[in-house]
C-alpha cells in the first residue's frame, strides 16, 4: 500500500465524482488514499481518460532519492523534468506555445 494524492483543477464534476468513491476529498480537488500500485495506475488512467478541459497531477510515496514520484495530465505551466535522475518542476512562461488551447491530453 501506498500513500497517494490527486489535484485536479478545472475537472467536470463526473470525474470528481468518481475519484470521490475511492479517494477522500480533504479539500476542494485534492483526493488523498493509500493504494496498491495497481490500483492507483487504474485510477491514473481514469483521471487521464475524464480530465477534459481540466489539469491533474498525482504524487505517491516510491523509492526513489527523493522518496516519491509523480505524474501530471491536461495544460500547466509547471512541468516535470528529470534531471539527473531527479524529477524536477520547471515553469513555463505564460505565453508558451504549449500553453494554448488545446495541448495534447496524457501522461507527462
Amino acid at each position: 500500500m501506498t500513500l497517494m494524492v490527486v489535484t485536479v483543477t478545472n475537472a467536470p464534476p463526473r470525474l470528481r465524482g468518481r475519484l470521490g468513491v475511492w479517494l477522500l476529498e480533504v479539500r476542494a480537488g485534492v483526493y488523498v488514499g493509500d493504494y496498491s500500485t495497481r490500483v492507483r495506475e487504474r485510477i491514473w488512467d481514469q483521471v487521464c481518460a475524464w480530465i477534459d478541459q481540466g489539469d491533474a497531477v498525482m504524487v505517491w510515496a516510491a523509492p526513489t532519492d527523493q522518496g516519491f514520484d509523480f505524474a501530471t495530465v491536461g495544460t500547466n505551466r509547471r512541468m516535470p523534468v528529470d534531471y539527473d535522475g531527479l524529477k524536477l518542476v520547471r515553469f513555463l512562461p505564460a505565453d508558451h506555445p504549449s500553453l494554448a488551447n488545446s495541448a495534447p491530453r496524457g501522461k507527462r
